[in-house]
């Protein structure tokens, strides 16, 4: 599609606008007339008259003044629509000679001043300076997607960095806590680094939750440096409802799609075999399961070709290569990371979130350490899967677990009518083994989720008969577990005991 047949359709889309009412106006001042001279006709002598002649002679001139009006008003509206034509094509190519083809980047200020209280986020994003051709700068101008046009032309280019496919699971949650200590000063206890880390053998969504000042977007920030492809940060806002508030939309004034950020990285992604991490800042300030219902469900697809998000309905001939009839598929390398908290300004997540996400709740400080030098770490999302794939073969749940598992269920469904489900039941196989690999130990990883996606059902509950019933619970899970064993699912059974 070339630039004057783009010009051509905003004027004829706008043309359209104007034909109406001339056509209204022809339309009543030529019954107008023809009646005043139908009656003449019949009526000669009174034709005859001057007032009638000034009544015929004043409605033609009334007709051509109008006329007039409209033609110099259309005229003006085109001179206008020209001008911004071409100021839509002149910021065009300024947005165009500035895109990186690599990645748009989060601004390295973002985290500039860390203190105790939550990090103040910026959320504009810096585009780099770009290498395309005129030509491919043209081709991507010309298309209604022209920022992931300009990807398909910048990496026809594109040279594949090299990768760390030597680095173990301990070594790489090892290494991350160090280099966030030493280089930006971020401090987590090695336990919350394994249950991120395993958390994205899981799922593609992680939620964190905790207290302001804990380091919830922090640690995903963090991420995104250590294996160096930046985070990107996308603020949720409390108006959003659909898809389109976080991908883009068509719009029909200017027949180009409004791209954002994130339909960028995703299809970024695409090309590449790099880790990408978007942070859904302050998640539940909307309601999750409307602006992000159709990823949950693309997300329970078992075949990840057939996970295909809708981004317009039709196809054009210059649309992106990997926009496939209006669809994109979602990226496996790409996780996103929700942070949330409750209270009167948000949201409740549902159980429908809850059940396809890992939940970490970082609601304890770590001390400051001293790290040793660390550098970042390169690693391919291919490599960090096949390390995960090798966990759960080396470490499958073990038989005496399984069943200490499978008993607790039974006693939740006999006592609080709540179960474990064929869902989570397949997160415990996949999460434990994993935490097995990065130094963590079996029991440390059940009750670690379990505290997270079953006893959280119980804020559900009657809270008096969850009450009457918090002891019984306390030792059966000492009974089966062994004493104090599950500590962090008594401490939740506590919290709910005081609240």
């Amino acid at each position: 599609m070339s630039k004057n047949h783009n010009e051509k359709q905003l004027v004829n889309s706008s043309n359209k606008g104007y034909l109406i009412p001339i056509f209204l106006v022809l339309i009543v001042f030529s019954l107008l007339i023809g009646a005043i001279i139908y009656q003449g006709l019949r009526n000669k002598e009174a034709f005859l008259l001057q007032d009638y002649r000034f009544l015929v002679i004043g409605s033609i001139s009334v007709l051509f003044i109008l006329l007039l009006i409209l033609y110099r008003t259309i005229s003006k509206s085109f001179y206008k629509l020209d001008l911004d034509s071409n100021k839509l094509n002149l910021h065009l190519d300024k947005d165009l000679k500035i895109l990186d083809t690599k990645s748009i980047q989060t601004d390295d200020i973002l985290y500039e001043k860390i203190t105790g209280e939550k990090a103040s986020l910026v959320t504009e994003q810096k585009i780099k300076e770009s290498k395309l051709s005129k030509a491919s700068i043209e081709k991507a101008k010309n298309s209604r997607f022209y920022m992931l046009t300009a990807i398909d032309e910048g990496m026809q280019n594109y040279v594949e960095p090299e990768y760390n496919e030597t680095i173990s699971l301990k070594e790489f949650c090892e290494e991350f806590r160090d280099y966030s200590s030493y280089k930006l000063h971020l401090y987590y206890d090695i336990k919350d680094i394994r249950r991120f880390v395993a958390g994205l053998a899981v799922t593609r969504l992680i939620i964190l939750q905790g207290m302001s000042g804990t380091g919830k977007t922090s640690l995903a920030y963090a991420f995104g440096e250590f294996v160096e492809n930046k985070t990107v940060v996308v603020p949720i806002q409390p108006m959003w409802k659909e898809r389109s508030d976080l991908i883009g939309y068509y719009n029909e004034f200017t027949k180009k799609f409004n791209e954002t950020t994130l339909l960028y990285k995703m299809y970024e992604a695409l090309y590449t075999r790099d880790i990408y991490v978007t942070v859904l800042d302050e998640m539940n300030i909307a309601r999750v399961e409307y602006y992000f219902a159709e990823f949950l469900s693309l997300f329970e697809l078992p075949n990840p070709d057939s996970r295909n998000l809708d981004v317009v309905s039709d196809v054009w001939d210059n649309d992106p290569v990997l926009l496939r009839n209006g669809k994109l598929r979602l990226p496996l390398n790409m996780y996103f990371i929700g942070t949330a908290n409750n209270d009167d300004s948000t949201f409740a997540i549902s159980d429908k979130v809850y059940d396809r996400a890992i939940v970490l709740n970082l609601d304890n400080k770590c001390d400051p350490f001293e790290a040793k030098r660390t550098s970042p770490v390169r690693i391919s999302w291919n490599h960090i899967n096949d390390l995960f794939y090798k966990a759960r073969q080396k470490y499958e749940l073990s038989y005496r677990n399984l069943r200490r598992i499978n008993e607790l269920d039974k006693y939740l469904i006999d006592t609080f009518n709540i179960t474990f489900g064929n869902r989570i039941m397949k997160q415990i196989k996949e999460y434990v083994p994993v935490i097995i690999e990065c130094g963590g130990t079996e029991l440390d990883a059940i009750d670690d989720i379990v505290s997270r996606k079953i006893l959280r059902k119980l804020e559900s509950k009657n809270p008096v008969y969850v009450k009457s019933q918090s002891e019984a619970l306390i030792n059966k899970l000492n009974d089966l577990f062994g004493d104090n064993k599950m500590s962090q699912c008594i401490n939740v059974i506590n919290q709910l005991l005081q609240s």
